[in-house]
């Protein structure tokens, strides 16, 4: 199913959101403008911005304080884009110039760095200590998984609980944090706010997993990046860490030398190793685990339409080439 039908409760509340994003990301400062509207500019599937939307309208809330919070989510999300192309050294996103490769490593950061602190100001506008609570965890959280990830670099030793507690970190603690801020919004009790908050945790696991699939598998126009990125960078992902357990002695050998001294000079070499031994079955195969984990987790909401979106949404996370 396209992700735009997916989006169908929420659309005039998307339009909403892109509004608010539009008029939150003025400044003075042209560059900060610049830089800013670029990367937003790109587009992207929106996905953290509409889960607050989606948990919203699935805990019955009526306002517009969600337009704002879901944008909100958008600028966390963009900072850490931001950050990540500067520590990888990126150069494509999306099928486009990276920020930092058009404006600067120093731009990129800076404006990252804004974007941090714009969506700080938006939140106490909305004077919600609970959902403050949250996305200031969630932040500072998503910093110490970039922190991990780094650790992790060219270290051909990390096994799989290592590299799924920096997904946790990293990616899927947005997830958890916006599909949450919703429920609090919509006033549901505890309960429901902890089952769509694992949802979230469970989809952006998932999300991440099948990244990790289409690094090696993926068509380069539609996932808008390089195959082999992230070997190139030394990341140890979860396809890889599968050859070095699962691999004859000669395929560990070469995808732990390529996780330790990066580069891609055997990609093909690594690729047939992904291939022959499972590893991209077996990501498969754990994304879709956590998808279920995650639909599992809003049994006990009542059913409406933005609720049959969260479900499609879980689908779509594991079914997407792109």
């Amino acid at each position: 199913m396209p992700l735009d039908s997916l989006y169908t409760p929420i659309l005039e509340d998307m339009r909403a959101v892109d509004a608010v994003i539009r008029a939150r990301l003025h400044s003075d400062v042209v560059l900060i403008r610049q830089v800013a509207e670029y990367i937003i500019g790109a587009g992207g599937k929106r996905m953290r911005p509409a889960l607050v939307l989606l948990s919203a309208g699935a805990t019955g809330y009526h306002g517009s304080a969600h337009h704002e919070l879901a944008a909100v989510v958008e600028f966390i999300h963009t900072a850490t884009l931001l950050h990540d192309d500067v520590v990888d050294e990126s150069d494509l996103r999306r099928g486009r110039k990276t920020a930092n490769a058009l404006f600067g490593n120093a731009a990129s950061v800076l404006v990252g760095d804004f974007l941090y602190s714009r969506s700080f100001q938006m939140m106490v506008g909305v004077g919600s200590m609970p959902v403050m609570r949250v996305l200031a965890d969630a932040t500072n959280t998503i910093a110490e998984g970039e922190v991990l990830q780094l650790l992790n670099c060219h270290n051909a030793a990390v096994g799989i609980d290592d590299y799924l507690r920096v997904i946790r970190y990293k990616t899927a603690k947005l997830f958890e944090a916006a599909a949450r801020i919703g429920a609090i919004l919509g006033g549901a009790p505890a309960a429901a706010q902890d089952g769509l908050a694992r949802y979230g945790m469970h989809l952006g696991t998932a999300f991440q997993l099948i990244d990790d699939v289409l690094d090696y598998s993926g068509d380069e126009r539609s996932t808008g990046k390089h195959l082999g990125d992230d070997l190139a960078e030394g990341k140890p992902t979860l396809p890889l860490i599968h050859v070095l357990q699962h691999g004859s002695p000669a395929q560990s050998a070469c995808v732990r030398s390529a996780i330790e001294h990066g580069g891609k000079e055997a990609f093909a070499q690594i690729l047939d190793a992904v291939r022959s031994t499972g590893a991209i079955e077996e990501t498969r195969r754990r994304a879709e685990s956590e998808m279920k984990l995650g639909v599992a987790a809003l049994a006990g909401l009542p059913h409406s339409t933005h609720l049959q979106s969260l479900l499609d949404l879980a689908a779509f996370a594991v079914g997407r080439d792109h």
